[in-house]
């Protein structure tokens, strides 16, 4: 049974759902302390708190800082915090970076397809039903996970087109301010002597969908970015890697238009026949904490159950 140090902690930027929620559960029950930032409005406390009440019944230290992560003021109080709660003898074993927040806008102007409209026009007459009932029909199987139905509907994106501002925001956020978080835990003597930082990448890193643009370049710059620090913070006892997610059903992914059908699609495709667990992947990212996992460094490690080897 994995028990760890008990003046470990694990910071989780992102983890108030998803990935970072799961991993701070999971490594909870395994007796790591806990600090997630994250940012949330009011109305959603209720939901995310119930979340944190699992950490909070584990046992461990946790605390939940509800702010800008992206910021040097939200990251100085982050870690003034984080020093205080720790105490003389607690250090960092892991940092996660799990922030979901980026532009989902297309670089180029929208064309018509109309081939699912029109798909759904001759089923409808085909049966003898109303084409409006029968693509509310469509629309509502859809929201109730029925996702093999995704190529009846077109996935609506908007008017408004990527620009500098979205692109660079979105390539700081979910990418590069990965780096501003090591410098500054290393720099304040906060990590382990052996420390992990794991960041989320996904098939957008190859893959252009429509809307991902900016998404994709923050991913790519991520690896980059981790890959770097896999290399010149080695000398410090820091072990940094990037874990690819399979495509996983969680708030950020239903942000993206047409997720239905890429959901359908990963069902289909994926060798076990179903999508990537958020808890499947805080399962990994365990093992990653371990003594054994040290020699693991400037990876990128699939946890997709071979979804990405699949034909579809």
């Amino acid at each position: 049974m994995i028990e760890f140090d008990k003046n470990h902690w694990a910071v989780i930027l992102g983890g108030s759902s998803g990935f970072g929620l799961a991993t701070a559960q999971k490594l909870a029950r395994h007796g790591m302390n806990i600090l997630v930032v994250h940012r949330d409005r009011r109305g959603a406390m209720a939901r995310i708190e119930h979340g944190f009440d699992v950490i909070r019944s584990s046992g461990v230290r946790f605390e939940a800082l509800n702010l800008d992560a992206l910021s040097a003021d939200g990251r100085a109080q982050t870690l003034a915090h984080l020093a205080a709660a720790m105490g003389e003898h607690g250090k960092v074993r892991l940092l996660l970076h799990s922030i979901a927040f980026g532009n989902l806008k297309p670089i180029a102007p929208s064309t018509a397809d109309t081939r699912g409209e029109d798909a759904v026009a001759k089923l409808a007459a085909a049966l003898g039903v109303e084409a409006s009932a029968l693509q509310q029909a469509v629309s509502d199987l859809l929201a109730q996970g029925v996702g093999a139905l995704h190529t009846l509907q077109a996935a609506h994106y908007g008017d408004a087109l990527m620009d500098e501002e979205d692109m660079a925001r979105t390539i700081y956020a979910m990418g590069t301010s990965l780096l501003s978080w090591v410098q500054d835990l290393h720099r304040l003597g906060l990590f382990a002597a052996d420390a992990r930082v794991l960041g989320m990448t996904s098939e957008g890193n190859t893959t252009a969908w429509k809307g991902y643009a900016a998404v994709a370049a923050a991913k790519v710059a991520l690896e980059s970015v981790s890959r770097a620090i896999a290399v010149e913070f080695a000398p410090f006892g820091i072990r940094s890697n990037i874990i690819q997610a399979g495509v996983t059903p969680t708030p950020a992914l239903k942000l993206i238009p047409g997720s239905a059908g890429m959901q359908a699609v990963a069902e289909r495709r994926n060798p076990f026949h179903r999508t990537t667990t958020p808890e499947a992947v805080a399962d990994f990212i365990a093992l990653m904490c371990l003594d054994e996992a040290a020699w693991v460094n400037g990876a990128l490690l699939r946890v997709d159950g071979g979804e990405h080897i699949a034909p579809l």
